[in-house]
């Protein structure tokens, strides 16, 4: 009984020699693989973190920087952050604000330059619909209405559509364009729910075009 057990275990044994042979090298190689992607994880996921930790001290700089009004600060704060960290949630949120500053401040140029570079670099859809509709009052300001327009009708998500509308009415009533001023304001007044105070500032402007709030009343009624 013995020498039959010990006969199937030198099977078995056999076995598993002949097994390890064929398929040994690509278990080893598959096992190198997978423990190389799990290091390779590991070791993204403490940069990713490391790269956001440092961001944020930036950050912090650049609105220490806009808290004290230094727009020479806040210039070269933002540029630190945008060229070392340029990928993060910090460098984006720091040009929206960085843009804002500059512009109460007059720096106009490097205002447009902020919103231009978080319009044009970042992933997120909500960072670039503030980017474009802050730099299209910039642009309204210095009378580029054509380039402001084209901010305006990039495809923003639909949640920001009634304000690009509005700015769009804005701009074709500076430039005269009465009939498609009324039809962005109304596309803008749609947009917004009744209890919106927006949306009384819109019936103002539509108003003062001579279209009735009434009529624009109806005309949403039609539409649903």
């Amino acid at each position: 009984m013995a020498r039959h057990l010990d006969l199937e275990e030198q099977e078995q044994l056999d076995e598993l020699k002949h097994f390890w042979n064929q398929y040994g090298n690509l278990i080893t190689w598959f096992l190198i693989a997978v423990a190389g992607a799990f290091a390779a994880w590991n070791g993204w996921q403490y940069w990713q973190r490391s790269q956001a930790v440092q961001a944020s001290v930036l950050y912090d700089e650049v609105e220490r920087a806009t808290a004290s009004g230094d727009t020479a600060r806040v210039e070269q704060a933002f540029k630190d952050i945008q060229d070392k960290f340029g990928r993060t949630t910090y460098a984006q949120q720091a040009g929206l604000l960085a843009g804002k500053v500059l512009a109460d401040k007059g720096k106009t140029d490097a205002a447009r330059s902020a919103l231009q570079w978080v319009a044009g670099s970042s992933s997120d859809e909500g960072y670039q619909a503030l980017a474009r509709l802050r730099l299209a009052a910039l642009l309204v300001e210095a009378k580029s209405y054509d380039e402001a327009l084209k901010h305006l009708n990039a495809g923003l998500p639909k949640e920001f559509e009634p304000l690009a509308a509005d700015r769009r009415g804005d701009i074709y009533n500076l430039q005269g364009r009465k009939d498609l001023a009324k039809q962005e304001y109304l596309k803008a007044w749609q947009g917004f729910t009744a209890d919106t105070e927006y949306r009384s500032l819109i019936e103002v402007k539509l108003t003062a075009l001579g279209a009735e709030v009434p009529t624009a009343k109806r005309a949403e009624s039609a539409k649903s």
